[in-house]
């Protein structure tokens, strides 16, 4: 008898080749010339008013209407402005108020904030679904019109001036983005590992603190920042509800006056908004990683 040749019957390919697989040609996302477009839109749209502010409070303040778009006529006269006290302004020491209230409301929402979230994240409670409809409720509720009712409560109560006027409304507006941040970021942790906590013999506030907060280390830095933020930059309620001494960097900026009462001292002003505002500029480029990964880190499941 003769061997066989080695061609498998029914097949057009001899014994022991190899196969070659089908080309798939996968199509490749289209970057068109709108998207970057986009995106430079946006970017002029959020950069320019910071970048026009920079060089107006370097420009001299008999130039500060010069419409040049680059550096001209620079000087550093007007940083000199903004921190002199002759005037009556006092800068320095509202730097130090927007720090207390900022750090202190930060401090406050954070401790509110992940108690709630592990309670809504983890804990199966009647009226659970109230709850969290009351937060939000309380989120989208318009800050303007908490002016006129917190002002005449902290007046019958003598609080008109004092740090904790401003701090307790601050804390109530952190707190709505503090839970949803956390909430979301701890319904993604794995549960597993604080069942095993309890197995080994922890109880649930340590388990509480021991394994679920350092996982949740992210999502806090992310909404410290973004809490920090927003007591920063909060000016309504403030400038209603502080004084001289305590009011903040928002409230002071607003009230600098010029050499007599019919000047606005723009150049000075710019000089103290870029004061405030490049140190938060930079906290955001160096820690952006951070925020946004606690930003998404609930928002995709495995």
């Amino acid at each position: 008898m003769t061997a066989g040749t080695g061609t498998p019957a029914g097949t057009g390919t001899p014994a022991g080749a190899r196969r070659e697989k089908p080309v798939v040609h996968r199509r490749r996302p289209e970057n068109g010339w709108g998207a970057y477009l986009g995106v430079v839109l946006i970017l002029a749209w959020g950069l320019l008013p910071f970048y026009w502010m920079v060089i107006t409070a370097f420009r001299e303040k008999s130039h500060t209407f010069d419409p040049t778009f680059w550096p001209t006529y620079v000087t550093l006269d007007n940083f000199e402005a903004a921190l002199a006290t002759d005037k009556g302004n006092n800068f320095l020491a509202a730097i130090g108020n927007s720090l207390i209230i900022g750090l202190t409301t930060t401090a406050i929402a954070l401790a509110l904030g992940i108690t709630v979230s592990y309670a809504l994240a983890r804990l199966n409670f009647r009226g659970k679904n109230f709850v969290t409809g009351i937060i939000l409720g309380a989120s989208m509720f318009p800050g303007v019109a908490l002016v006129t009712p917190l002002f005449q409560l902290f007046t019958d109560i003598g609080w008109i001036g004092t740090y904790q006027a401003l701090i307790i409304p601050n804390v109530s507006f952190a707190l709505p983005l503090t839970i949803y941040t956390l909430t979301s970021f701890l319904n993604d942790l794995p549960w597993e590992l604080e069942e095993a906590a309890r197995v080994d013999g922890a109880s649930r506030g340590q388990a509480f603190l021991k394994v679920i907060l350092p996982l949740a280390a992210p999502a806090l830095f992310t909404t410290a920042i973004l809490a920090f933020i927003a007591s920063w930059n909060e000016y309504m309620l403030a400038s209603q509800l502080s004084n001289s001494s305590t009011e903040p960097v928002t409230v002071a900026i607003a009230r600098f006056s010029g050499d007599n009462a019919f000047e606005q001292p723009y150049a000075a002003v710019m000089a103290a908004g870029t004061l405030v505002t490049i140190p938060l500029v930079i906290m955001v480029l160096i820690f952006q990683r951070r925020i946004v990964s606690g930003l998404t880190a609930g928002g995709v499941k495995s």
